[in-house]
């Protein structure tokens, strides 16, 4: 059960550090690596794209450490962070950008909201300002205006 708790608590983490990290880091120190995922893609991958494995590197270590060395707490953590990404890949790379051509009917209010909150992020070109640096959690506004653009 503990395990559990950890892998929860895990994920949930990862929403502020995904937070933090957004906006203080990719618009930040590692401005390089995240500009071309403000502008209109013109090839598949970006440089934004090594985030994913930049970030999948504890998860690793931590899931490698945890079934070699029989440490579930580092398990437990590996895998929070795992499935976080995970969701983010879904949600944001498949959902909200349409990278790969699945999950295009999905429509609800959260949903919608977040759609609405990543590209009220994306009208920002440049590094500063911004808003809107979170992934799952959504902001009251971009509820309200999900609600009004009811299909």
């Amino acid at each position: 059960m503990l395990c559990i708790i950890i892998g929860f608590t895990t994920f949930a983490f990862m929403e502020w550090f995904a937070w933090f990290s957004h906006k203080y880091i990719m618009h930040g120190l590692l401005w390089i690596l995240h500009e071309d995922h403000h502008i209109p893609p013109d090839t598949t991958f970006q440089k934004n794209d090594w985030f994913a494995l930049i970030f999948a590197v504890p998860s690793i270590t931590l899931i490698f450490a945890g079934t070699f060395y029989h440490s579930p707490i580092s398990l437990s953590i590996g895998i929070g962070i795992l499935l976080y990404g995970l969701a983010y890949f879904f949600v944001h790379d498949i959902y909200v950008h349409r990278r790969i051509n699945i999950f295009q009917h999905l429509d609800n209010t959260y949903l919608r909201a977040i759609r609405i909150a990543h590209k009220m992020h994306h009208k920002h070109i440049g590094k500063k300002p911004g808003e809107s640096f979170g992934f799952l959690w959504v902001g009251k506004k971009y509820w309200i205006m999900a609600r009004e653009r009811k299909h």
